[in-house]
């Protein structure tokens, strides 16, 4: 999925008045993404680095993590990337389940893993996110970077603005996130900029199969 050389890369900059015609697209976008996902079932959205190595840790734990859930009839939905989204679409592949890969082109990572047996290319960053909200019941945060921050963070906001229902936000691995959620508490929560029920929206767990059954007992499949 290569640039054309008439495509802009900075897209939302480039959103101006004498192009309304971009609505169309966007346009586009949502009904093509509800249109495959509408009736997916009980599902997840795994994120984490697409920087992640094969023969990391956590990329073994995300293709677990994936493996189970699919193994538990729910549908598994990753930004279709490299690294963690590539092992949660492996491991859901691998059980027979739906791996769904929502794809966009970014500068800094790879083509498309080709384990998902879902996918659908997005041009517009906002369209993506919204559908990875939408048809999951649970966001499972493995390690990353910015990227991975922002969806964390943005699943936690919109819970709390109430413009999502509450789902479970588990961020995997005590090691890596242990630390940011402590900061969160001596920081964000002693100066009053958020309340202990948000830092009770995040569950921090190491366990694939206790993260599962976790899930399992707050949703029915």
């Amino acid at each position: 999925m290569e640039k054309s050389k008439n495509e802009k890369q900075y897209v939302i900059n480039h959103l101006k008045n004498d192009e309304s015609w971009r609505m169309f697209k966007i346009i586009g976008e949502f009904a093509d993404g509800i249109e495959a996902l509408h009736d997916l079932g009980p599902a997840v959205s795994i994120f984490g680095s697409a920087r992640t190595k094969t023969d990391d840790p956590y990329y073994e734990k995300a293709e677990e993590i994936a493996y189970l859930f699919a193994k538990n009839d729910f549908s598994v939905i990753t930004g279709g990337g490299g690294g963690i989204m590539e092992a949660a679409n492996k491991g859901a592949s691998e059980a027979d389940g739906t791996s769904v890969g929502l794809n966009i082109l970014l500068p800094f990572e790879d083509a498309p893993n080709k384990y998902s047996n879902i996918k659908i290319d997005f041009k517009y960053f906002f369209i993506r996110k919204v559908m990875l909200v939408k048809y999951a019941m649970a966001y499972i945060i493995m390690p990353g970077g910015v990227g991975t921050m922002d969806e964390l963070f943005e699943a936690v906001t919109l819970i709390q603005t109430q413009r999502i229902k509450p789902f479970p936000v588990i961020l995997v691995g005590t090691d890596y996130w242990a630390g940011l959620v402590e900061w969160m508490k001596e920081q964000m929560l002693s100066h009053g900029n958020i309340s202990s029920c948000d830092i009770e929206k995040l569950k921090i767990m190491d366990d694939p199969e206790q993260i599962v059954k976790t899930i399992k007992d707050v949703v029915i499949v």
